[in-house]
């Protein structure tokens, strides 16, 4: 059984890669020269007017490529056969900067109709929030198609949940073809953001089951967010991912797990419960460039994963329903 396994996880980072291959920054440079900074600008308006919608975009990327791949299957909503990935848990009343993406797919269609992909445009905001937000730059390749449908069921099953242990987090990277590095250098996208009391109100009042809280987590912490995040109500309350510098991309991240005040217990674990990954916040937190360096590779391997290219999918009009 291991050996199948093994096999298989092989055989998608083998696909993963040929499809990726496919993909180069270059791709519009002819069919459409503007359409980096068609993005950038839209990017940059969106964010100016609420710092948060850098998170968000960032956070959409993520999500969609988790589900099916890199596809832009994340935007698509109820219609016909299809049933939209908005629903699921990870993103039903959490998900969000829809308005944005359609802004910038107008403004992308009006320059070059039917030329640049949701999926790319998602990949591009994502970059472009990381930079305005103050986080490292990378070179996005290009030339994803998009989904023709859309998988409700793999959104609730392979995006890593708040509450998800340790080992089945990292089984939701590998099963994506990423690893324990990309696990916890992408985690660091958690240094800007925000998150909801429901996504964190076990560890503060049963953690254990038994009506313990989680003792891994600072306590006068803990005690400040119990204000806002009663045992029962207030679960859509927001609360900052990191409260040192919440809408700045840097290290403090990796700071506060050292310091026990990482939100999420799929934060906190990273220090708390695995030697390796214990060993990379520490050097993170340590030095902010070798983390800059890896989160932009990270974010270029977690884009490559199984994009639709050449003749496969589409490039839709509009990004929130297939063409037809």
């Amino acid at each position: 059984m291991a050996y199948s396994v093994t096999f298989f996880m092989v055989l998608i980072s083998i696909v993963s890669l040929a499809n990726a291959s496919n993909l180069y920054p270059q791709f519009y440079d002819h069919s459409c020269p503007k359409a980096k900074e068609i993005v950038k600008s839209v990017v940059a308006k969106a964010v100016a007017k609420e710092a948060r919608m850098a998170a968000s975009l960032l956070r959409l990327h993520f999500h969609d490529c988790f589900v099916k791949g890199c596809d832009a299957s994340i935007l698509l909503d109820n219609g016909g056969s299809i049933i939209s990935e908005k629903g699921s848990v990870p993103n039903r009343n959490s998900a969000r900067g829809f308005e944005v993406v359609d802004q910038i797919k107008a403004a992308l269609e009006k320059a070059c109709p039917q030329t640049v992909s949701c999926a790319d445009a998602l990949a591009l905001a994502a970059r472009d929030s990381t930079v305005l937000a103050g986080g490292p730059c990378w070179e996005v390749p290009l030339g994803r198609r998009d989904s023709l449908g859309a998988s409700l069921s793999g959104s609730n099953q392979n995006i890593p949940a708040p509450n998800n242990t340790f080992q089945t987090i990292l089984t939701k990277f590998k099963l994506k073809g990423l690893d324990i590095v990309d696990f916890v250098t992408l985690s660091g996208s958690h240094t800007i953001g925000n998150a909801r009391c429901t996504s964190f109100r076990q560890r503060l009042y049963n953690n254990t089951g038994k009506g313990q809280p989680d003792f891994s987590l600072d306590q006068s912490y803990a005690a400040k967010l119990r204000q806002n995040c009663p045992r029962s109500g207030g679960d859509q309350n927001l609360f900052f991912l990191d409260p040192v510098s919440p809408t700045k991309f840097d290290n403090s991240y990796y700071k506060n797990l050292i310091a026990s005040k990482g939100l999420l217990s799929s934060d906190e674990i990273l220090f708390t419960q695995n030697q390796q990954t214990m060993q990379y916040v520490k050097q993170y937190a340590a030095n902010q460039e070798l983390f800059f360096q890896q989160f932009a590779k990270s974010m270029v391997k977690m884009g490559n994963i199984t994009p639709l290219t050449g003749k496969h999918g589409e490039i839709r009009k509009i990004c929130r329903k297939v063409n037809n």
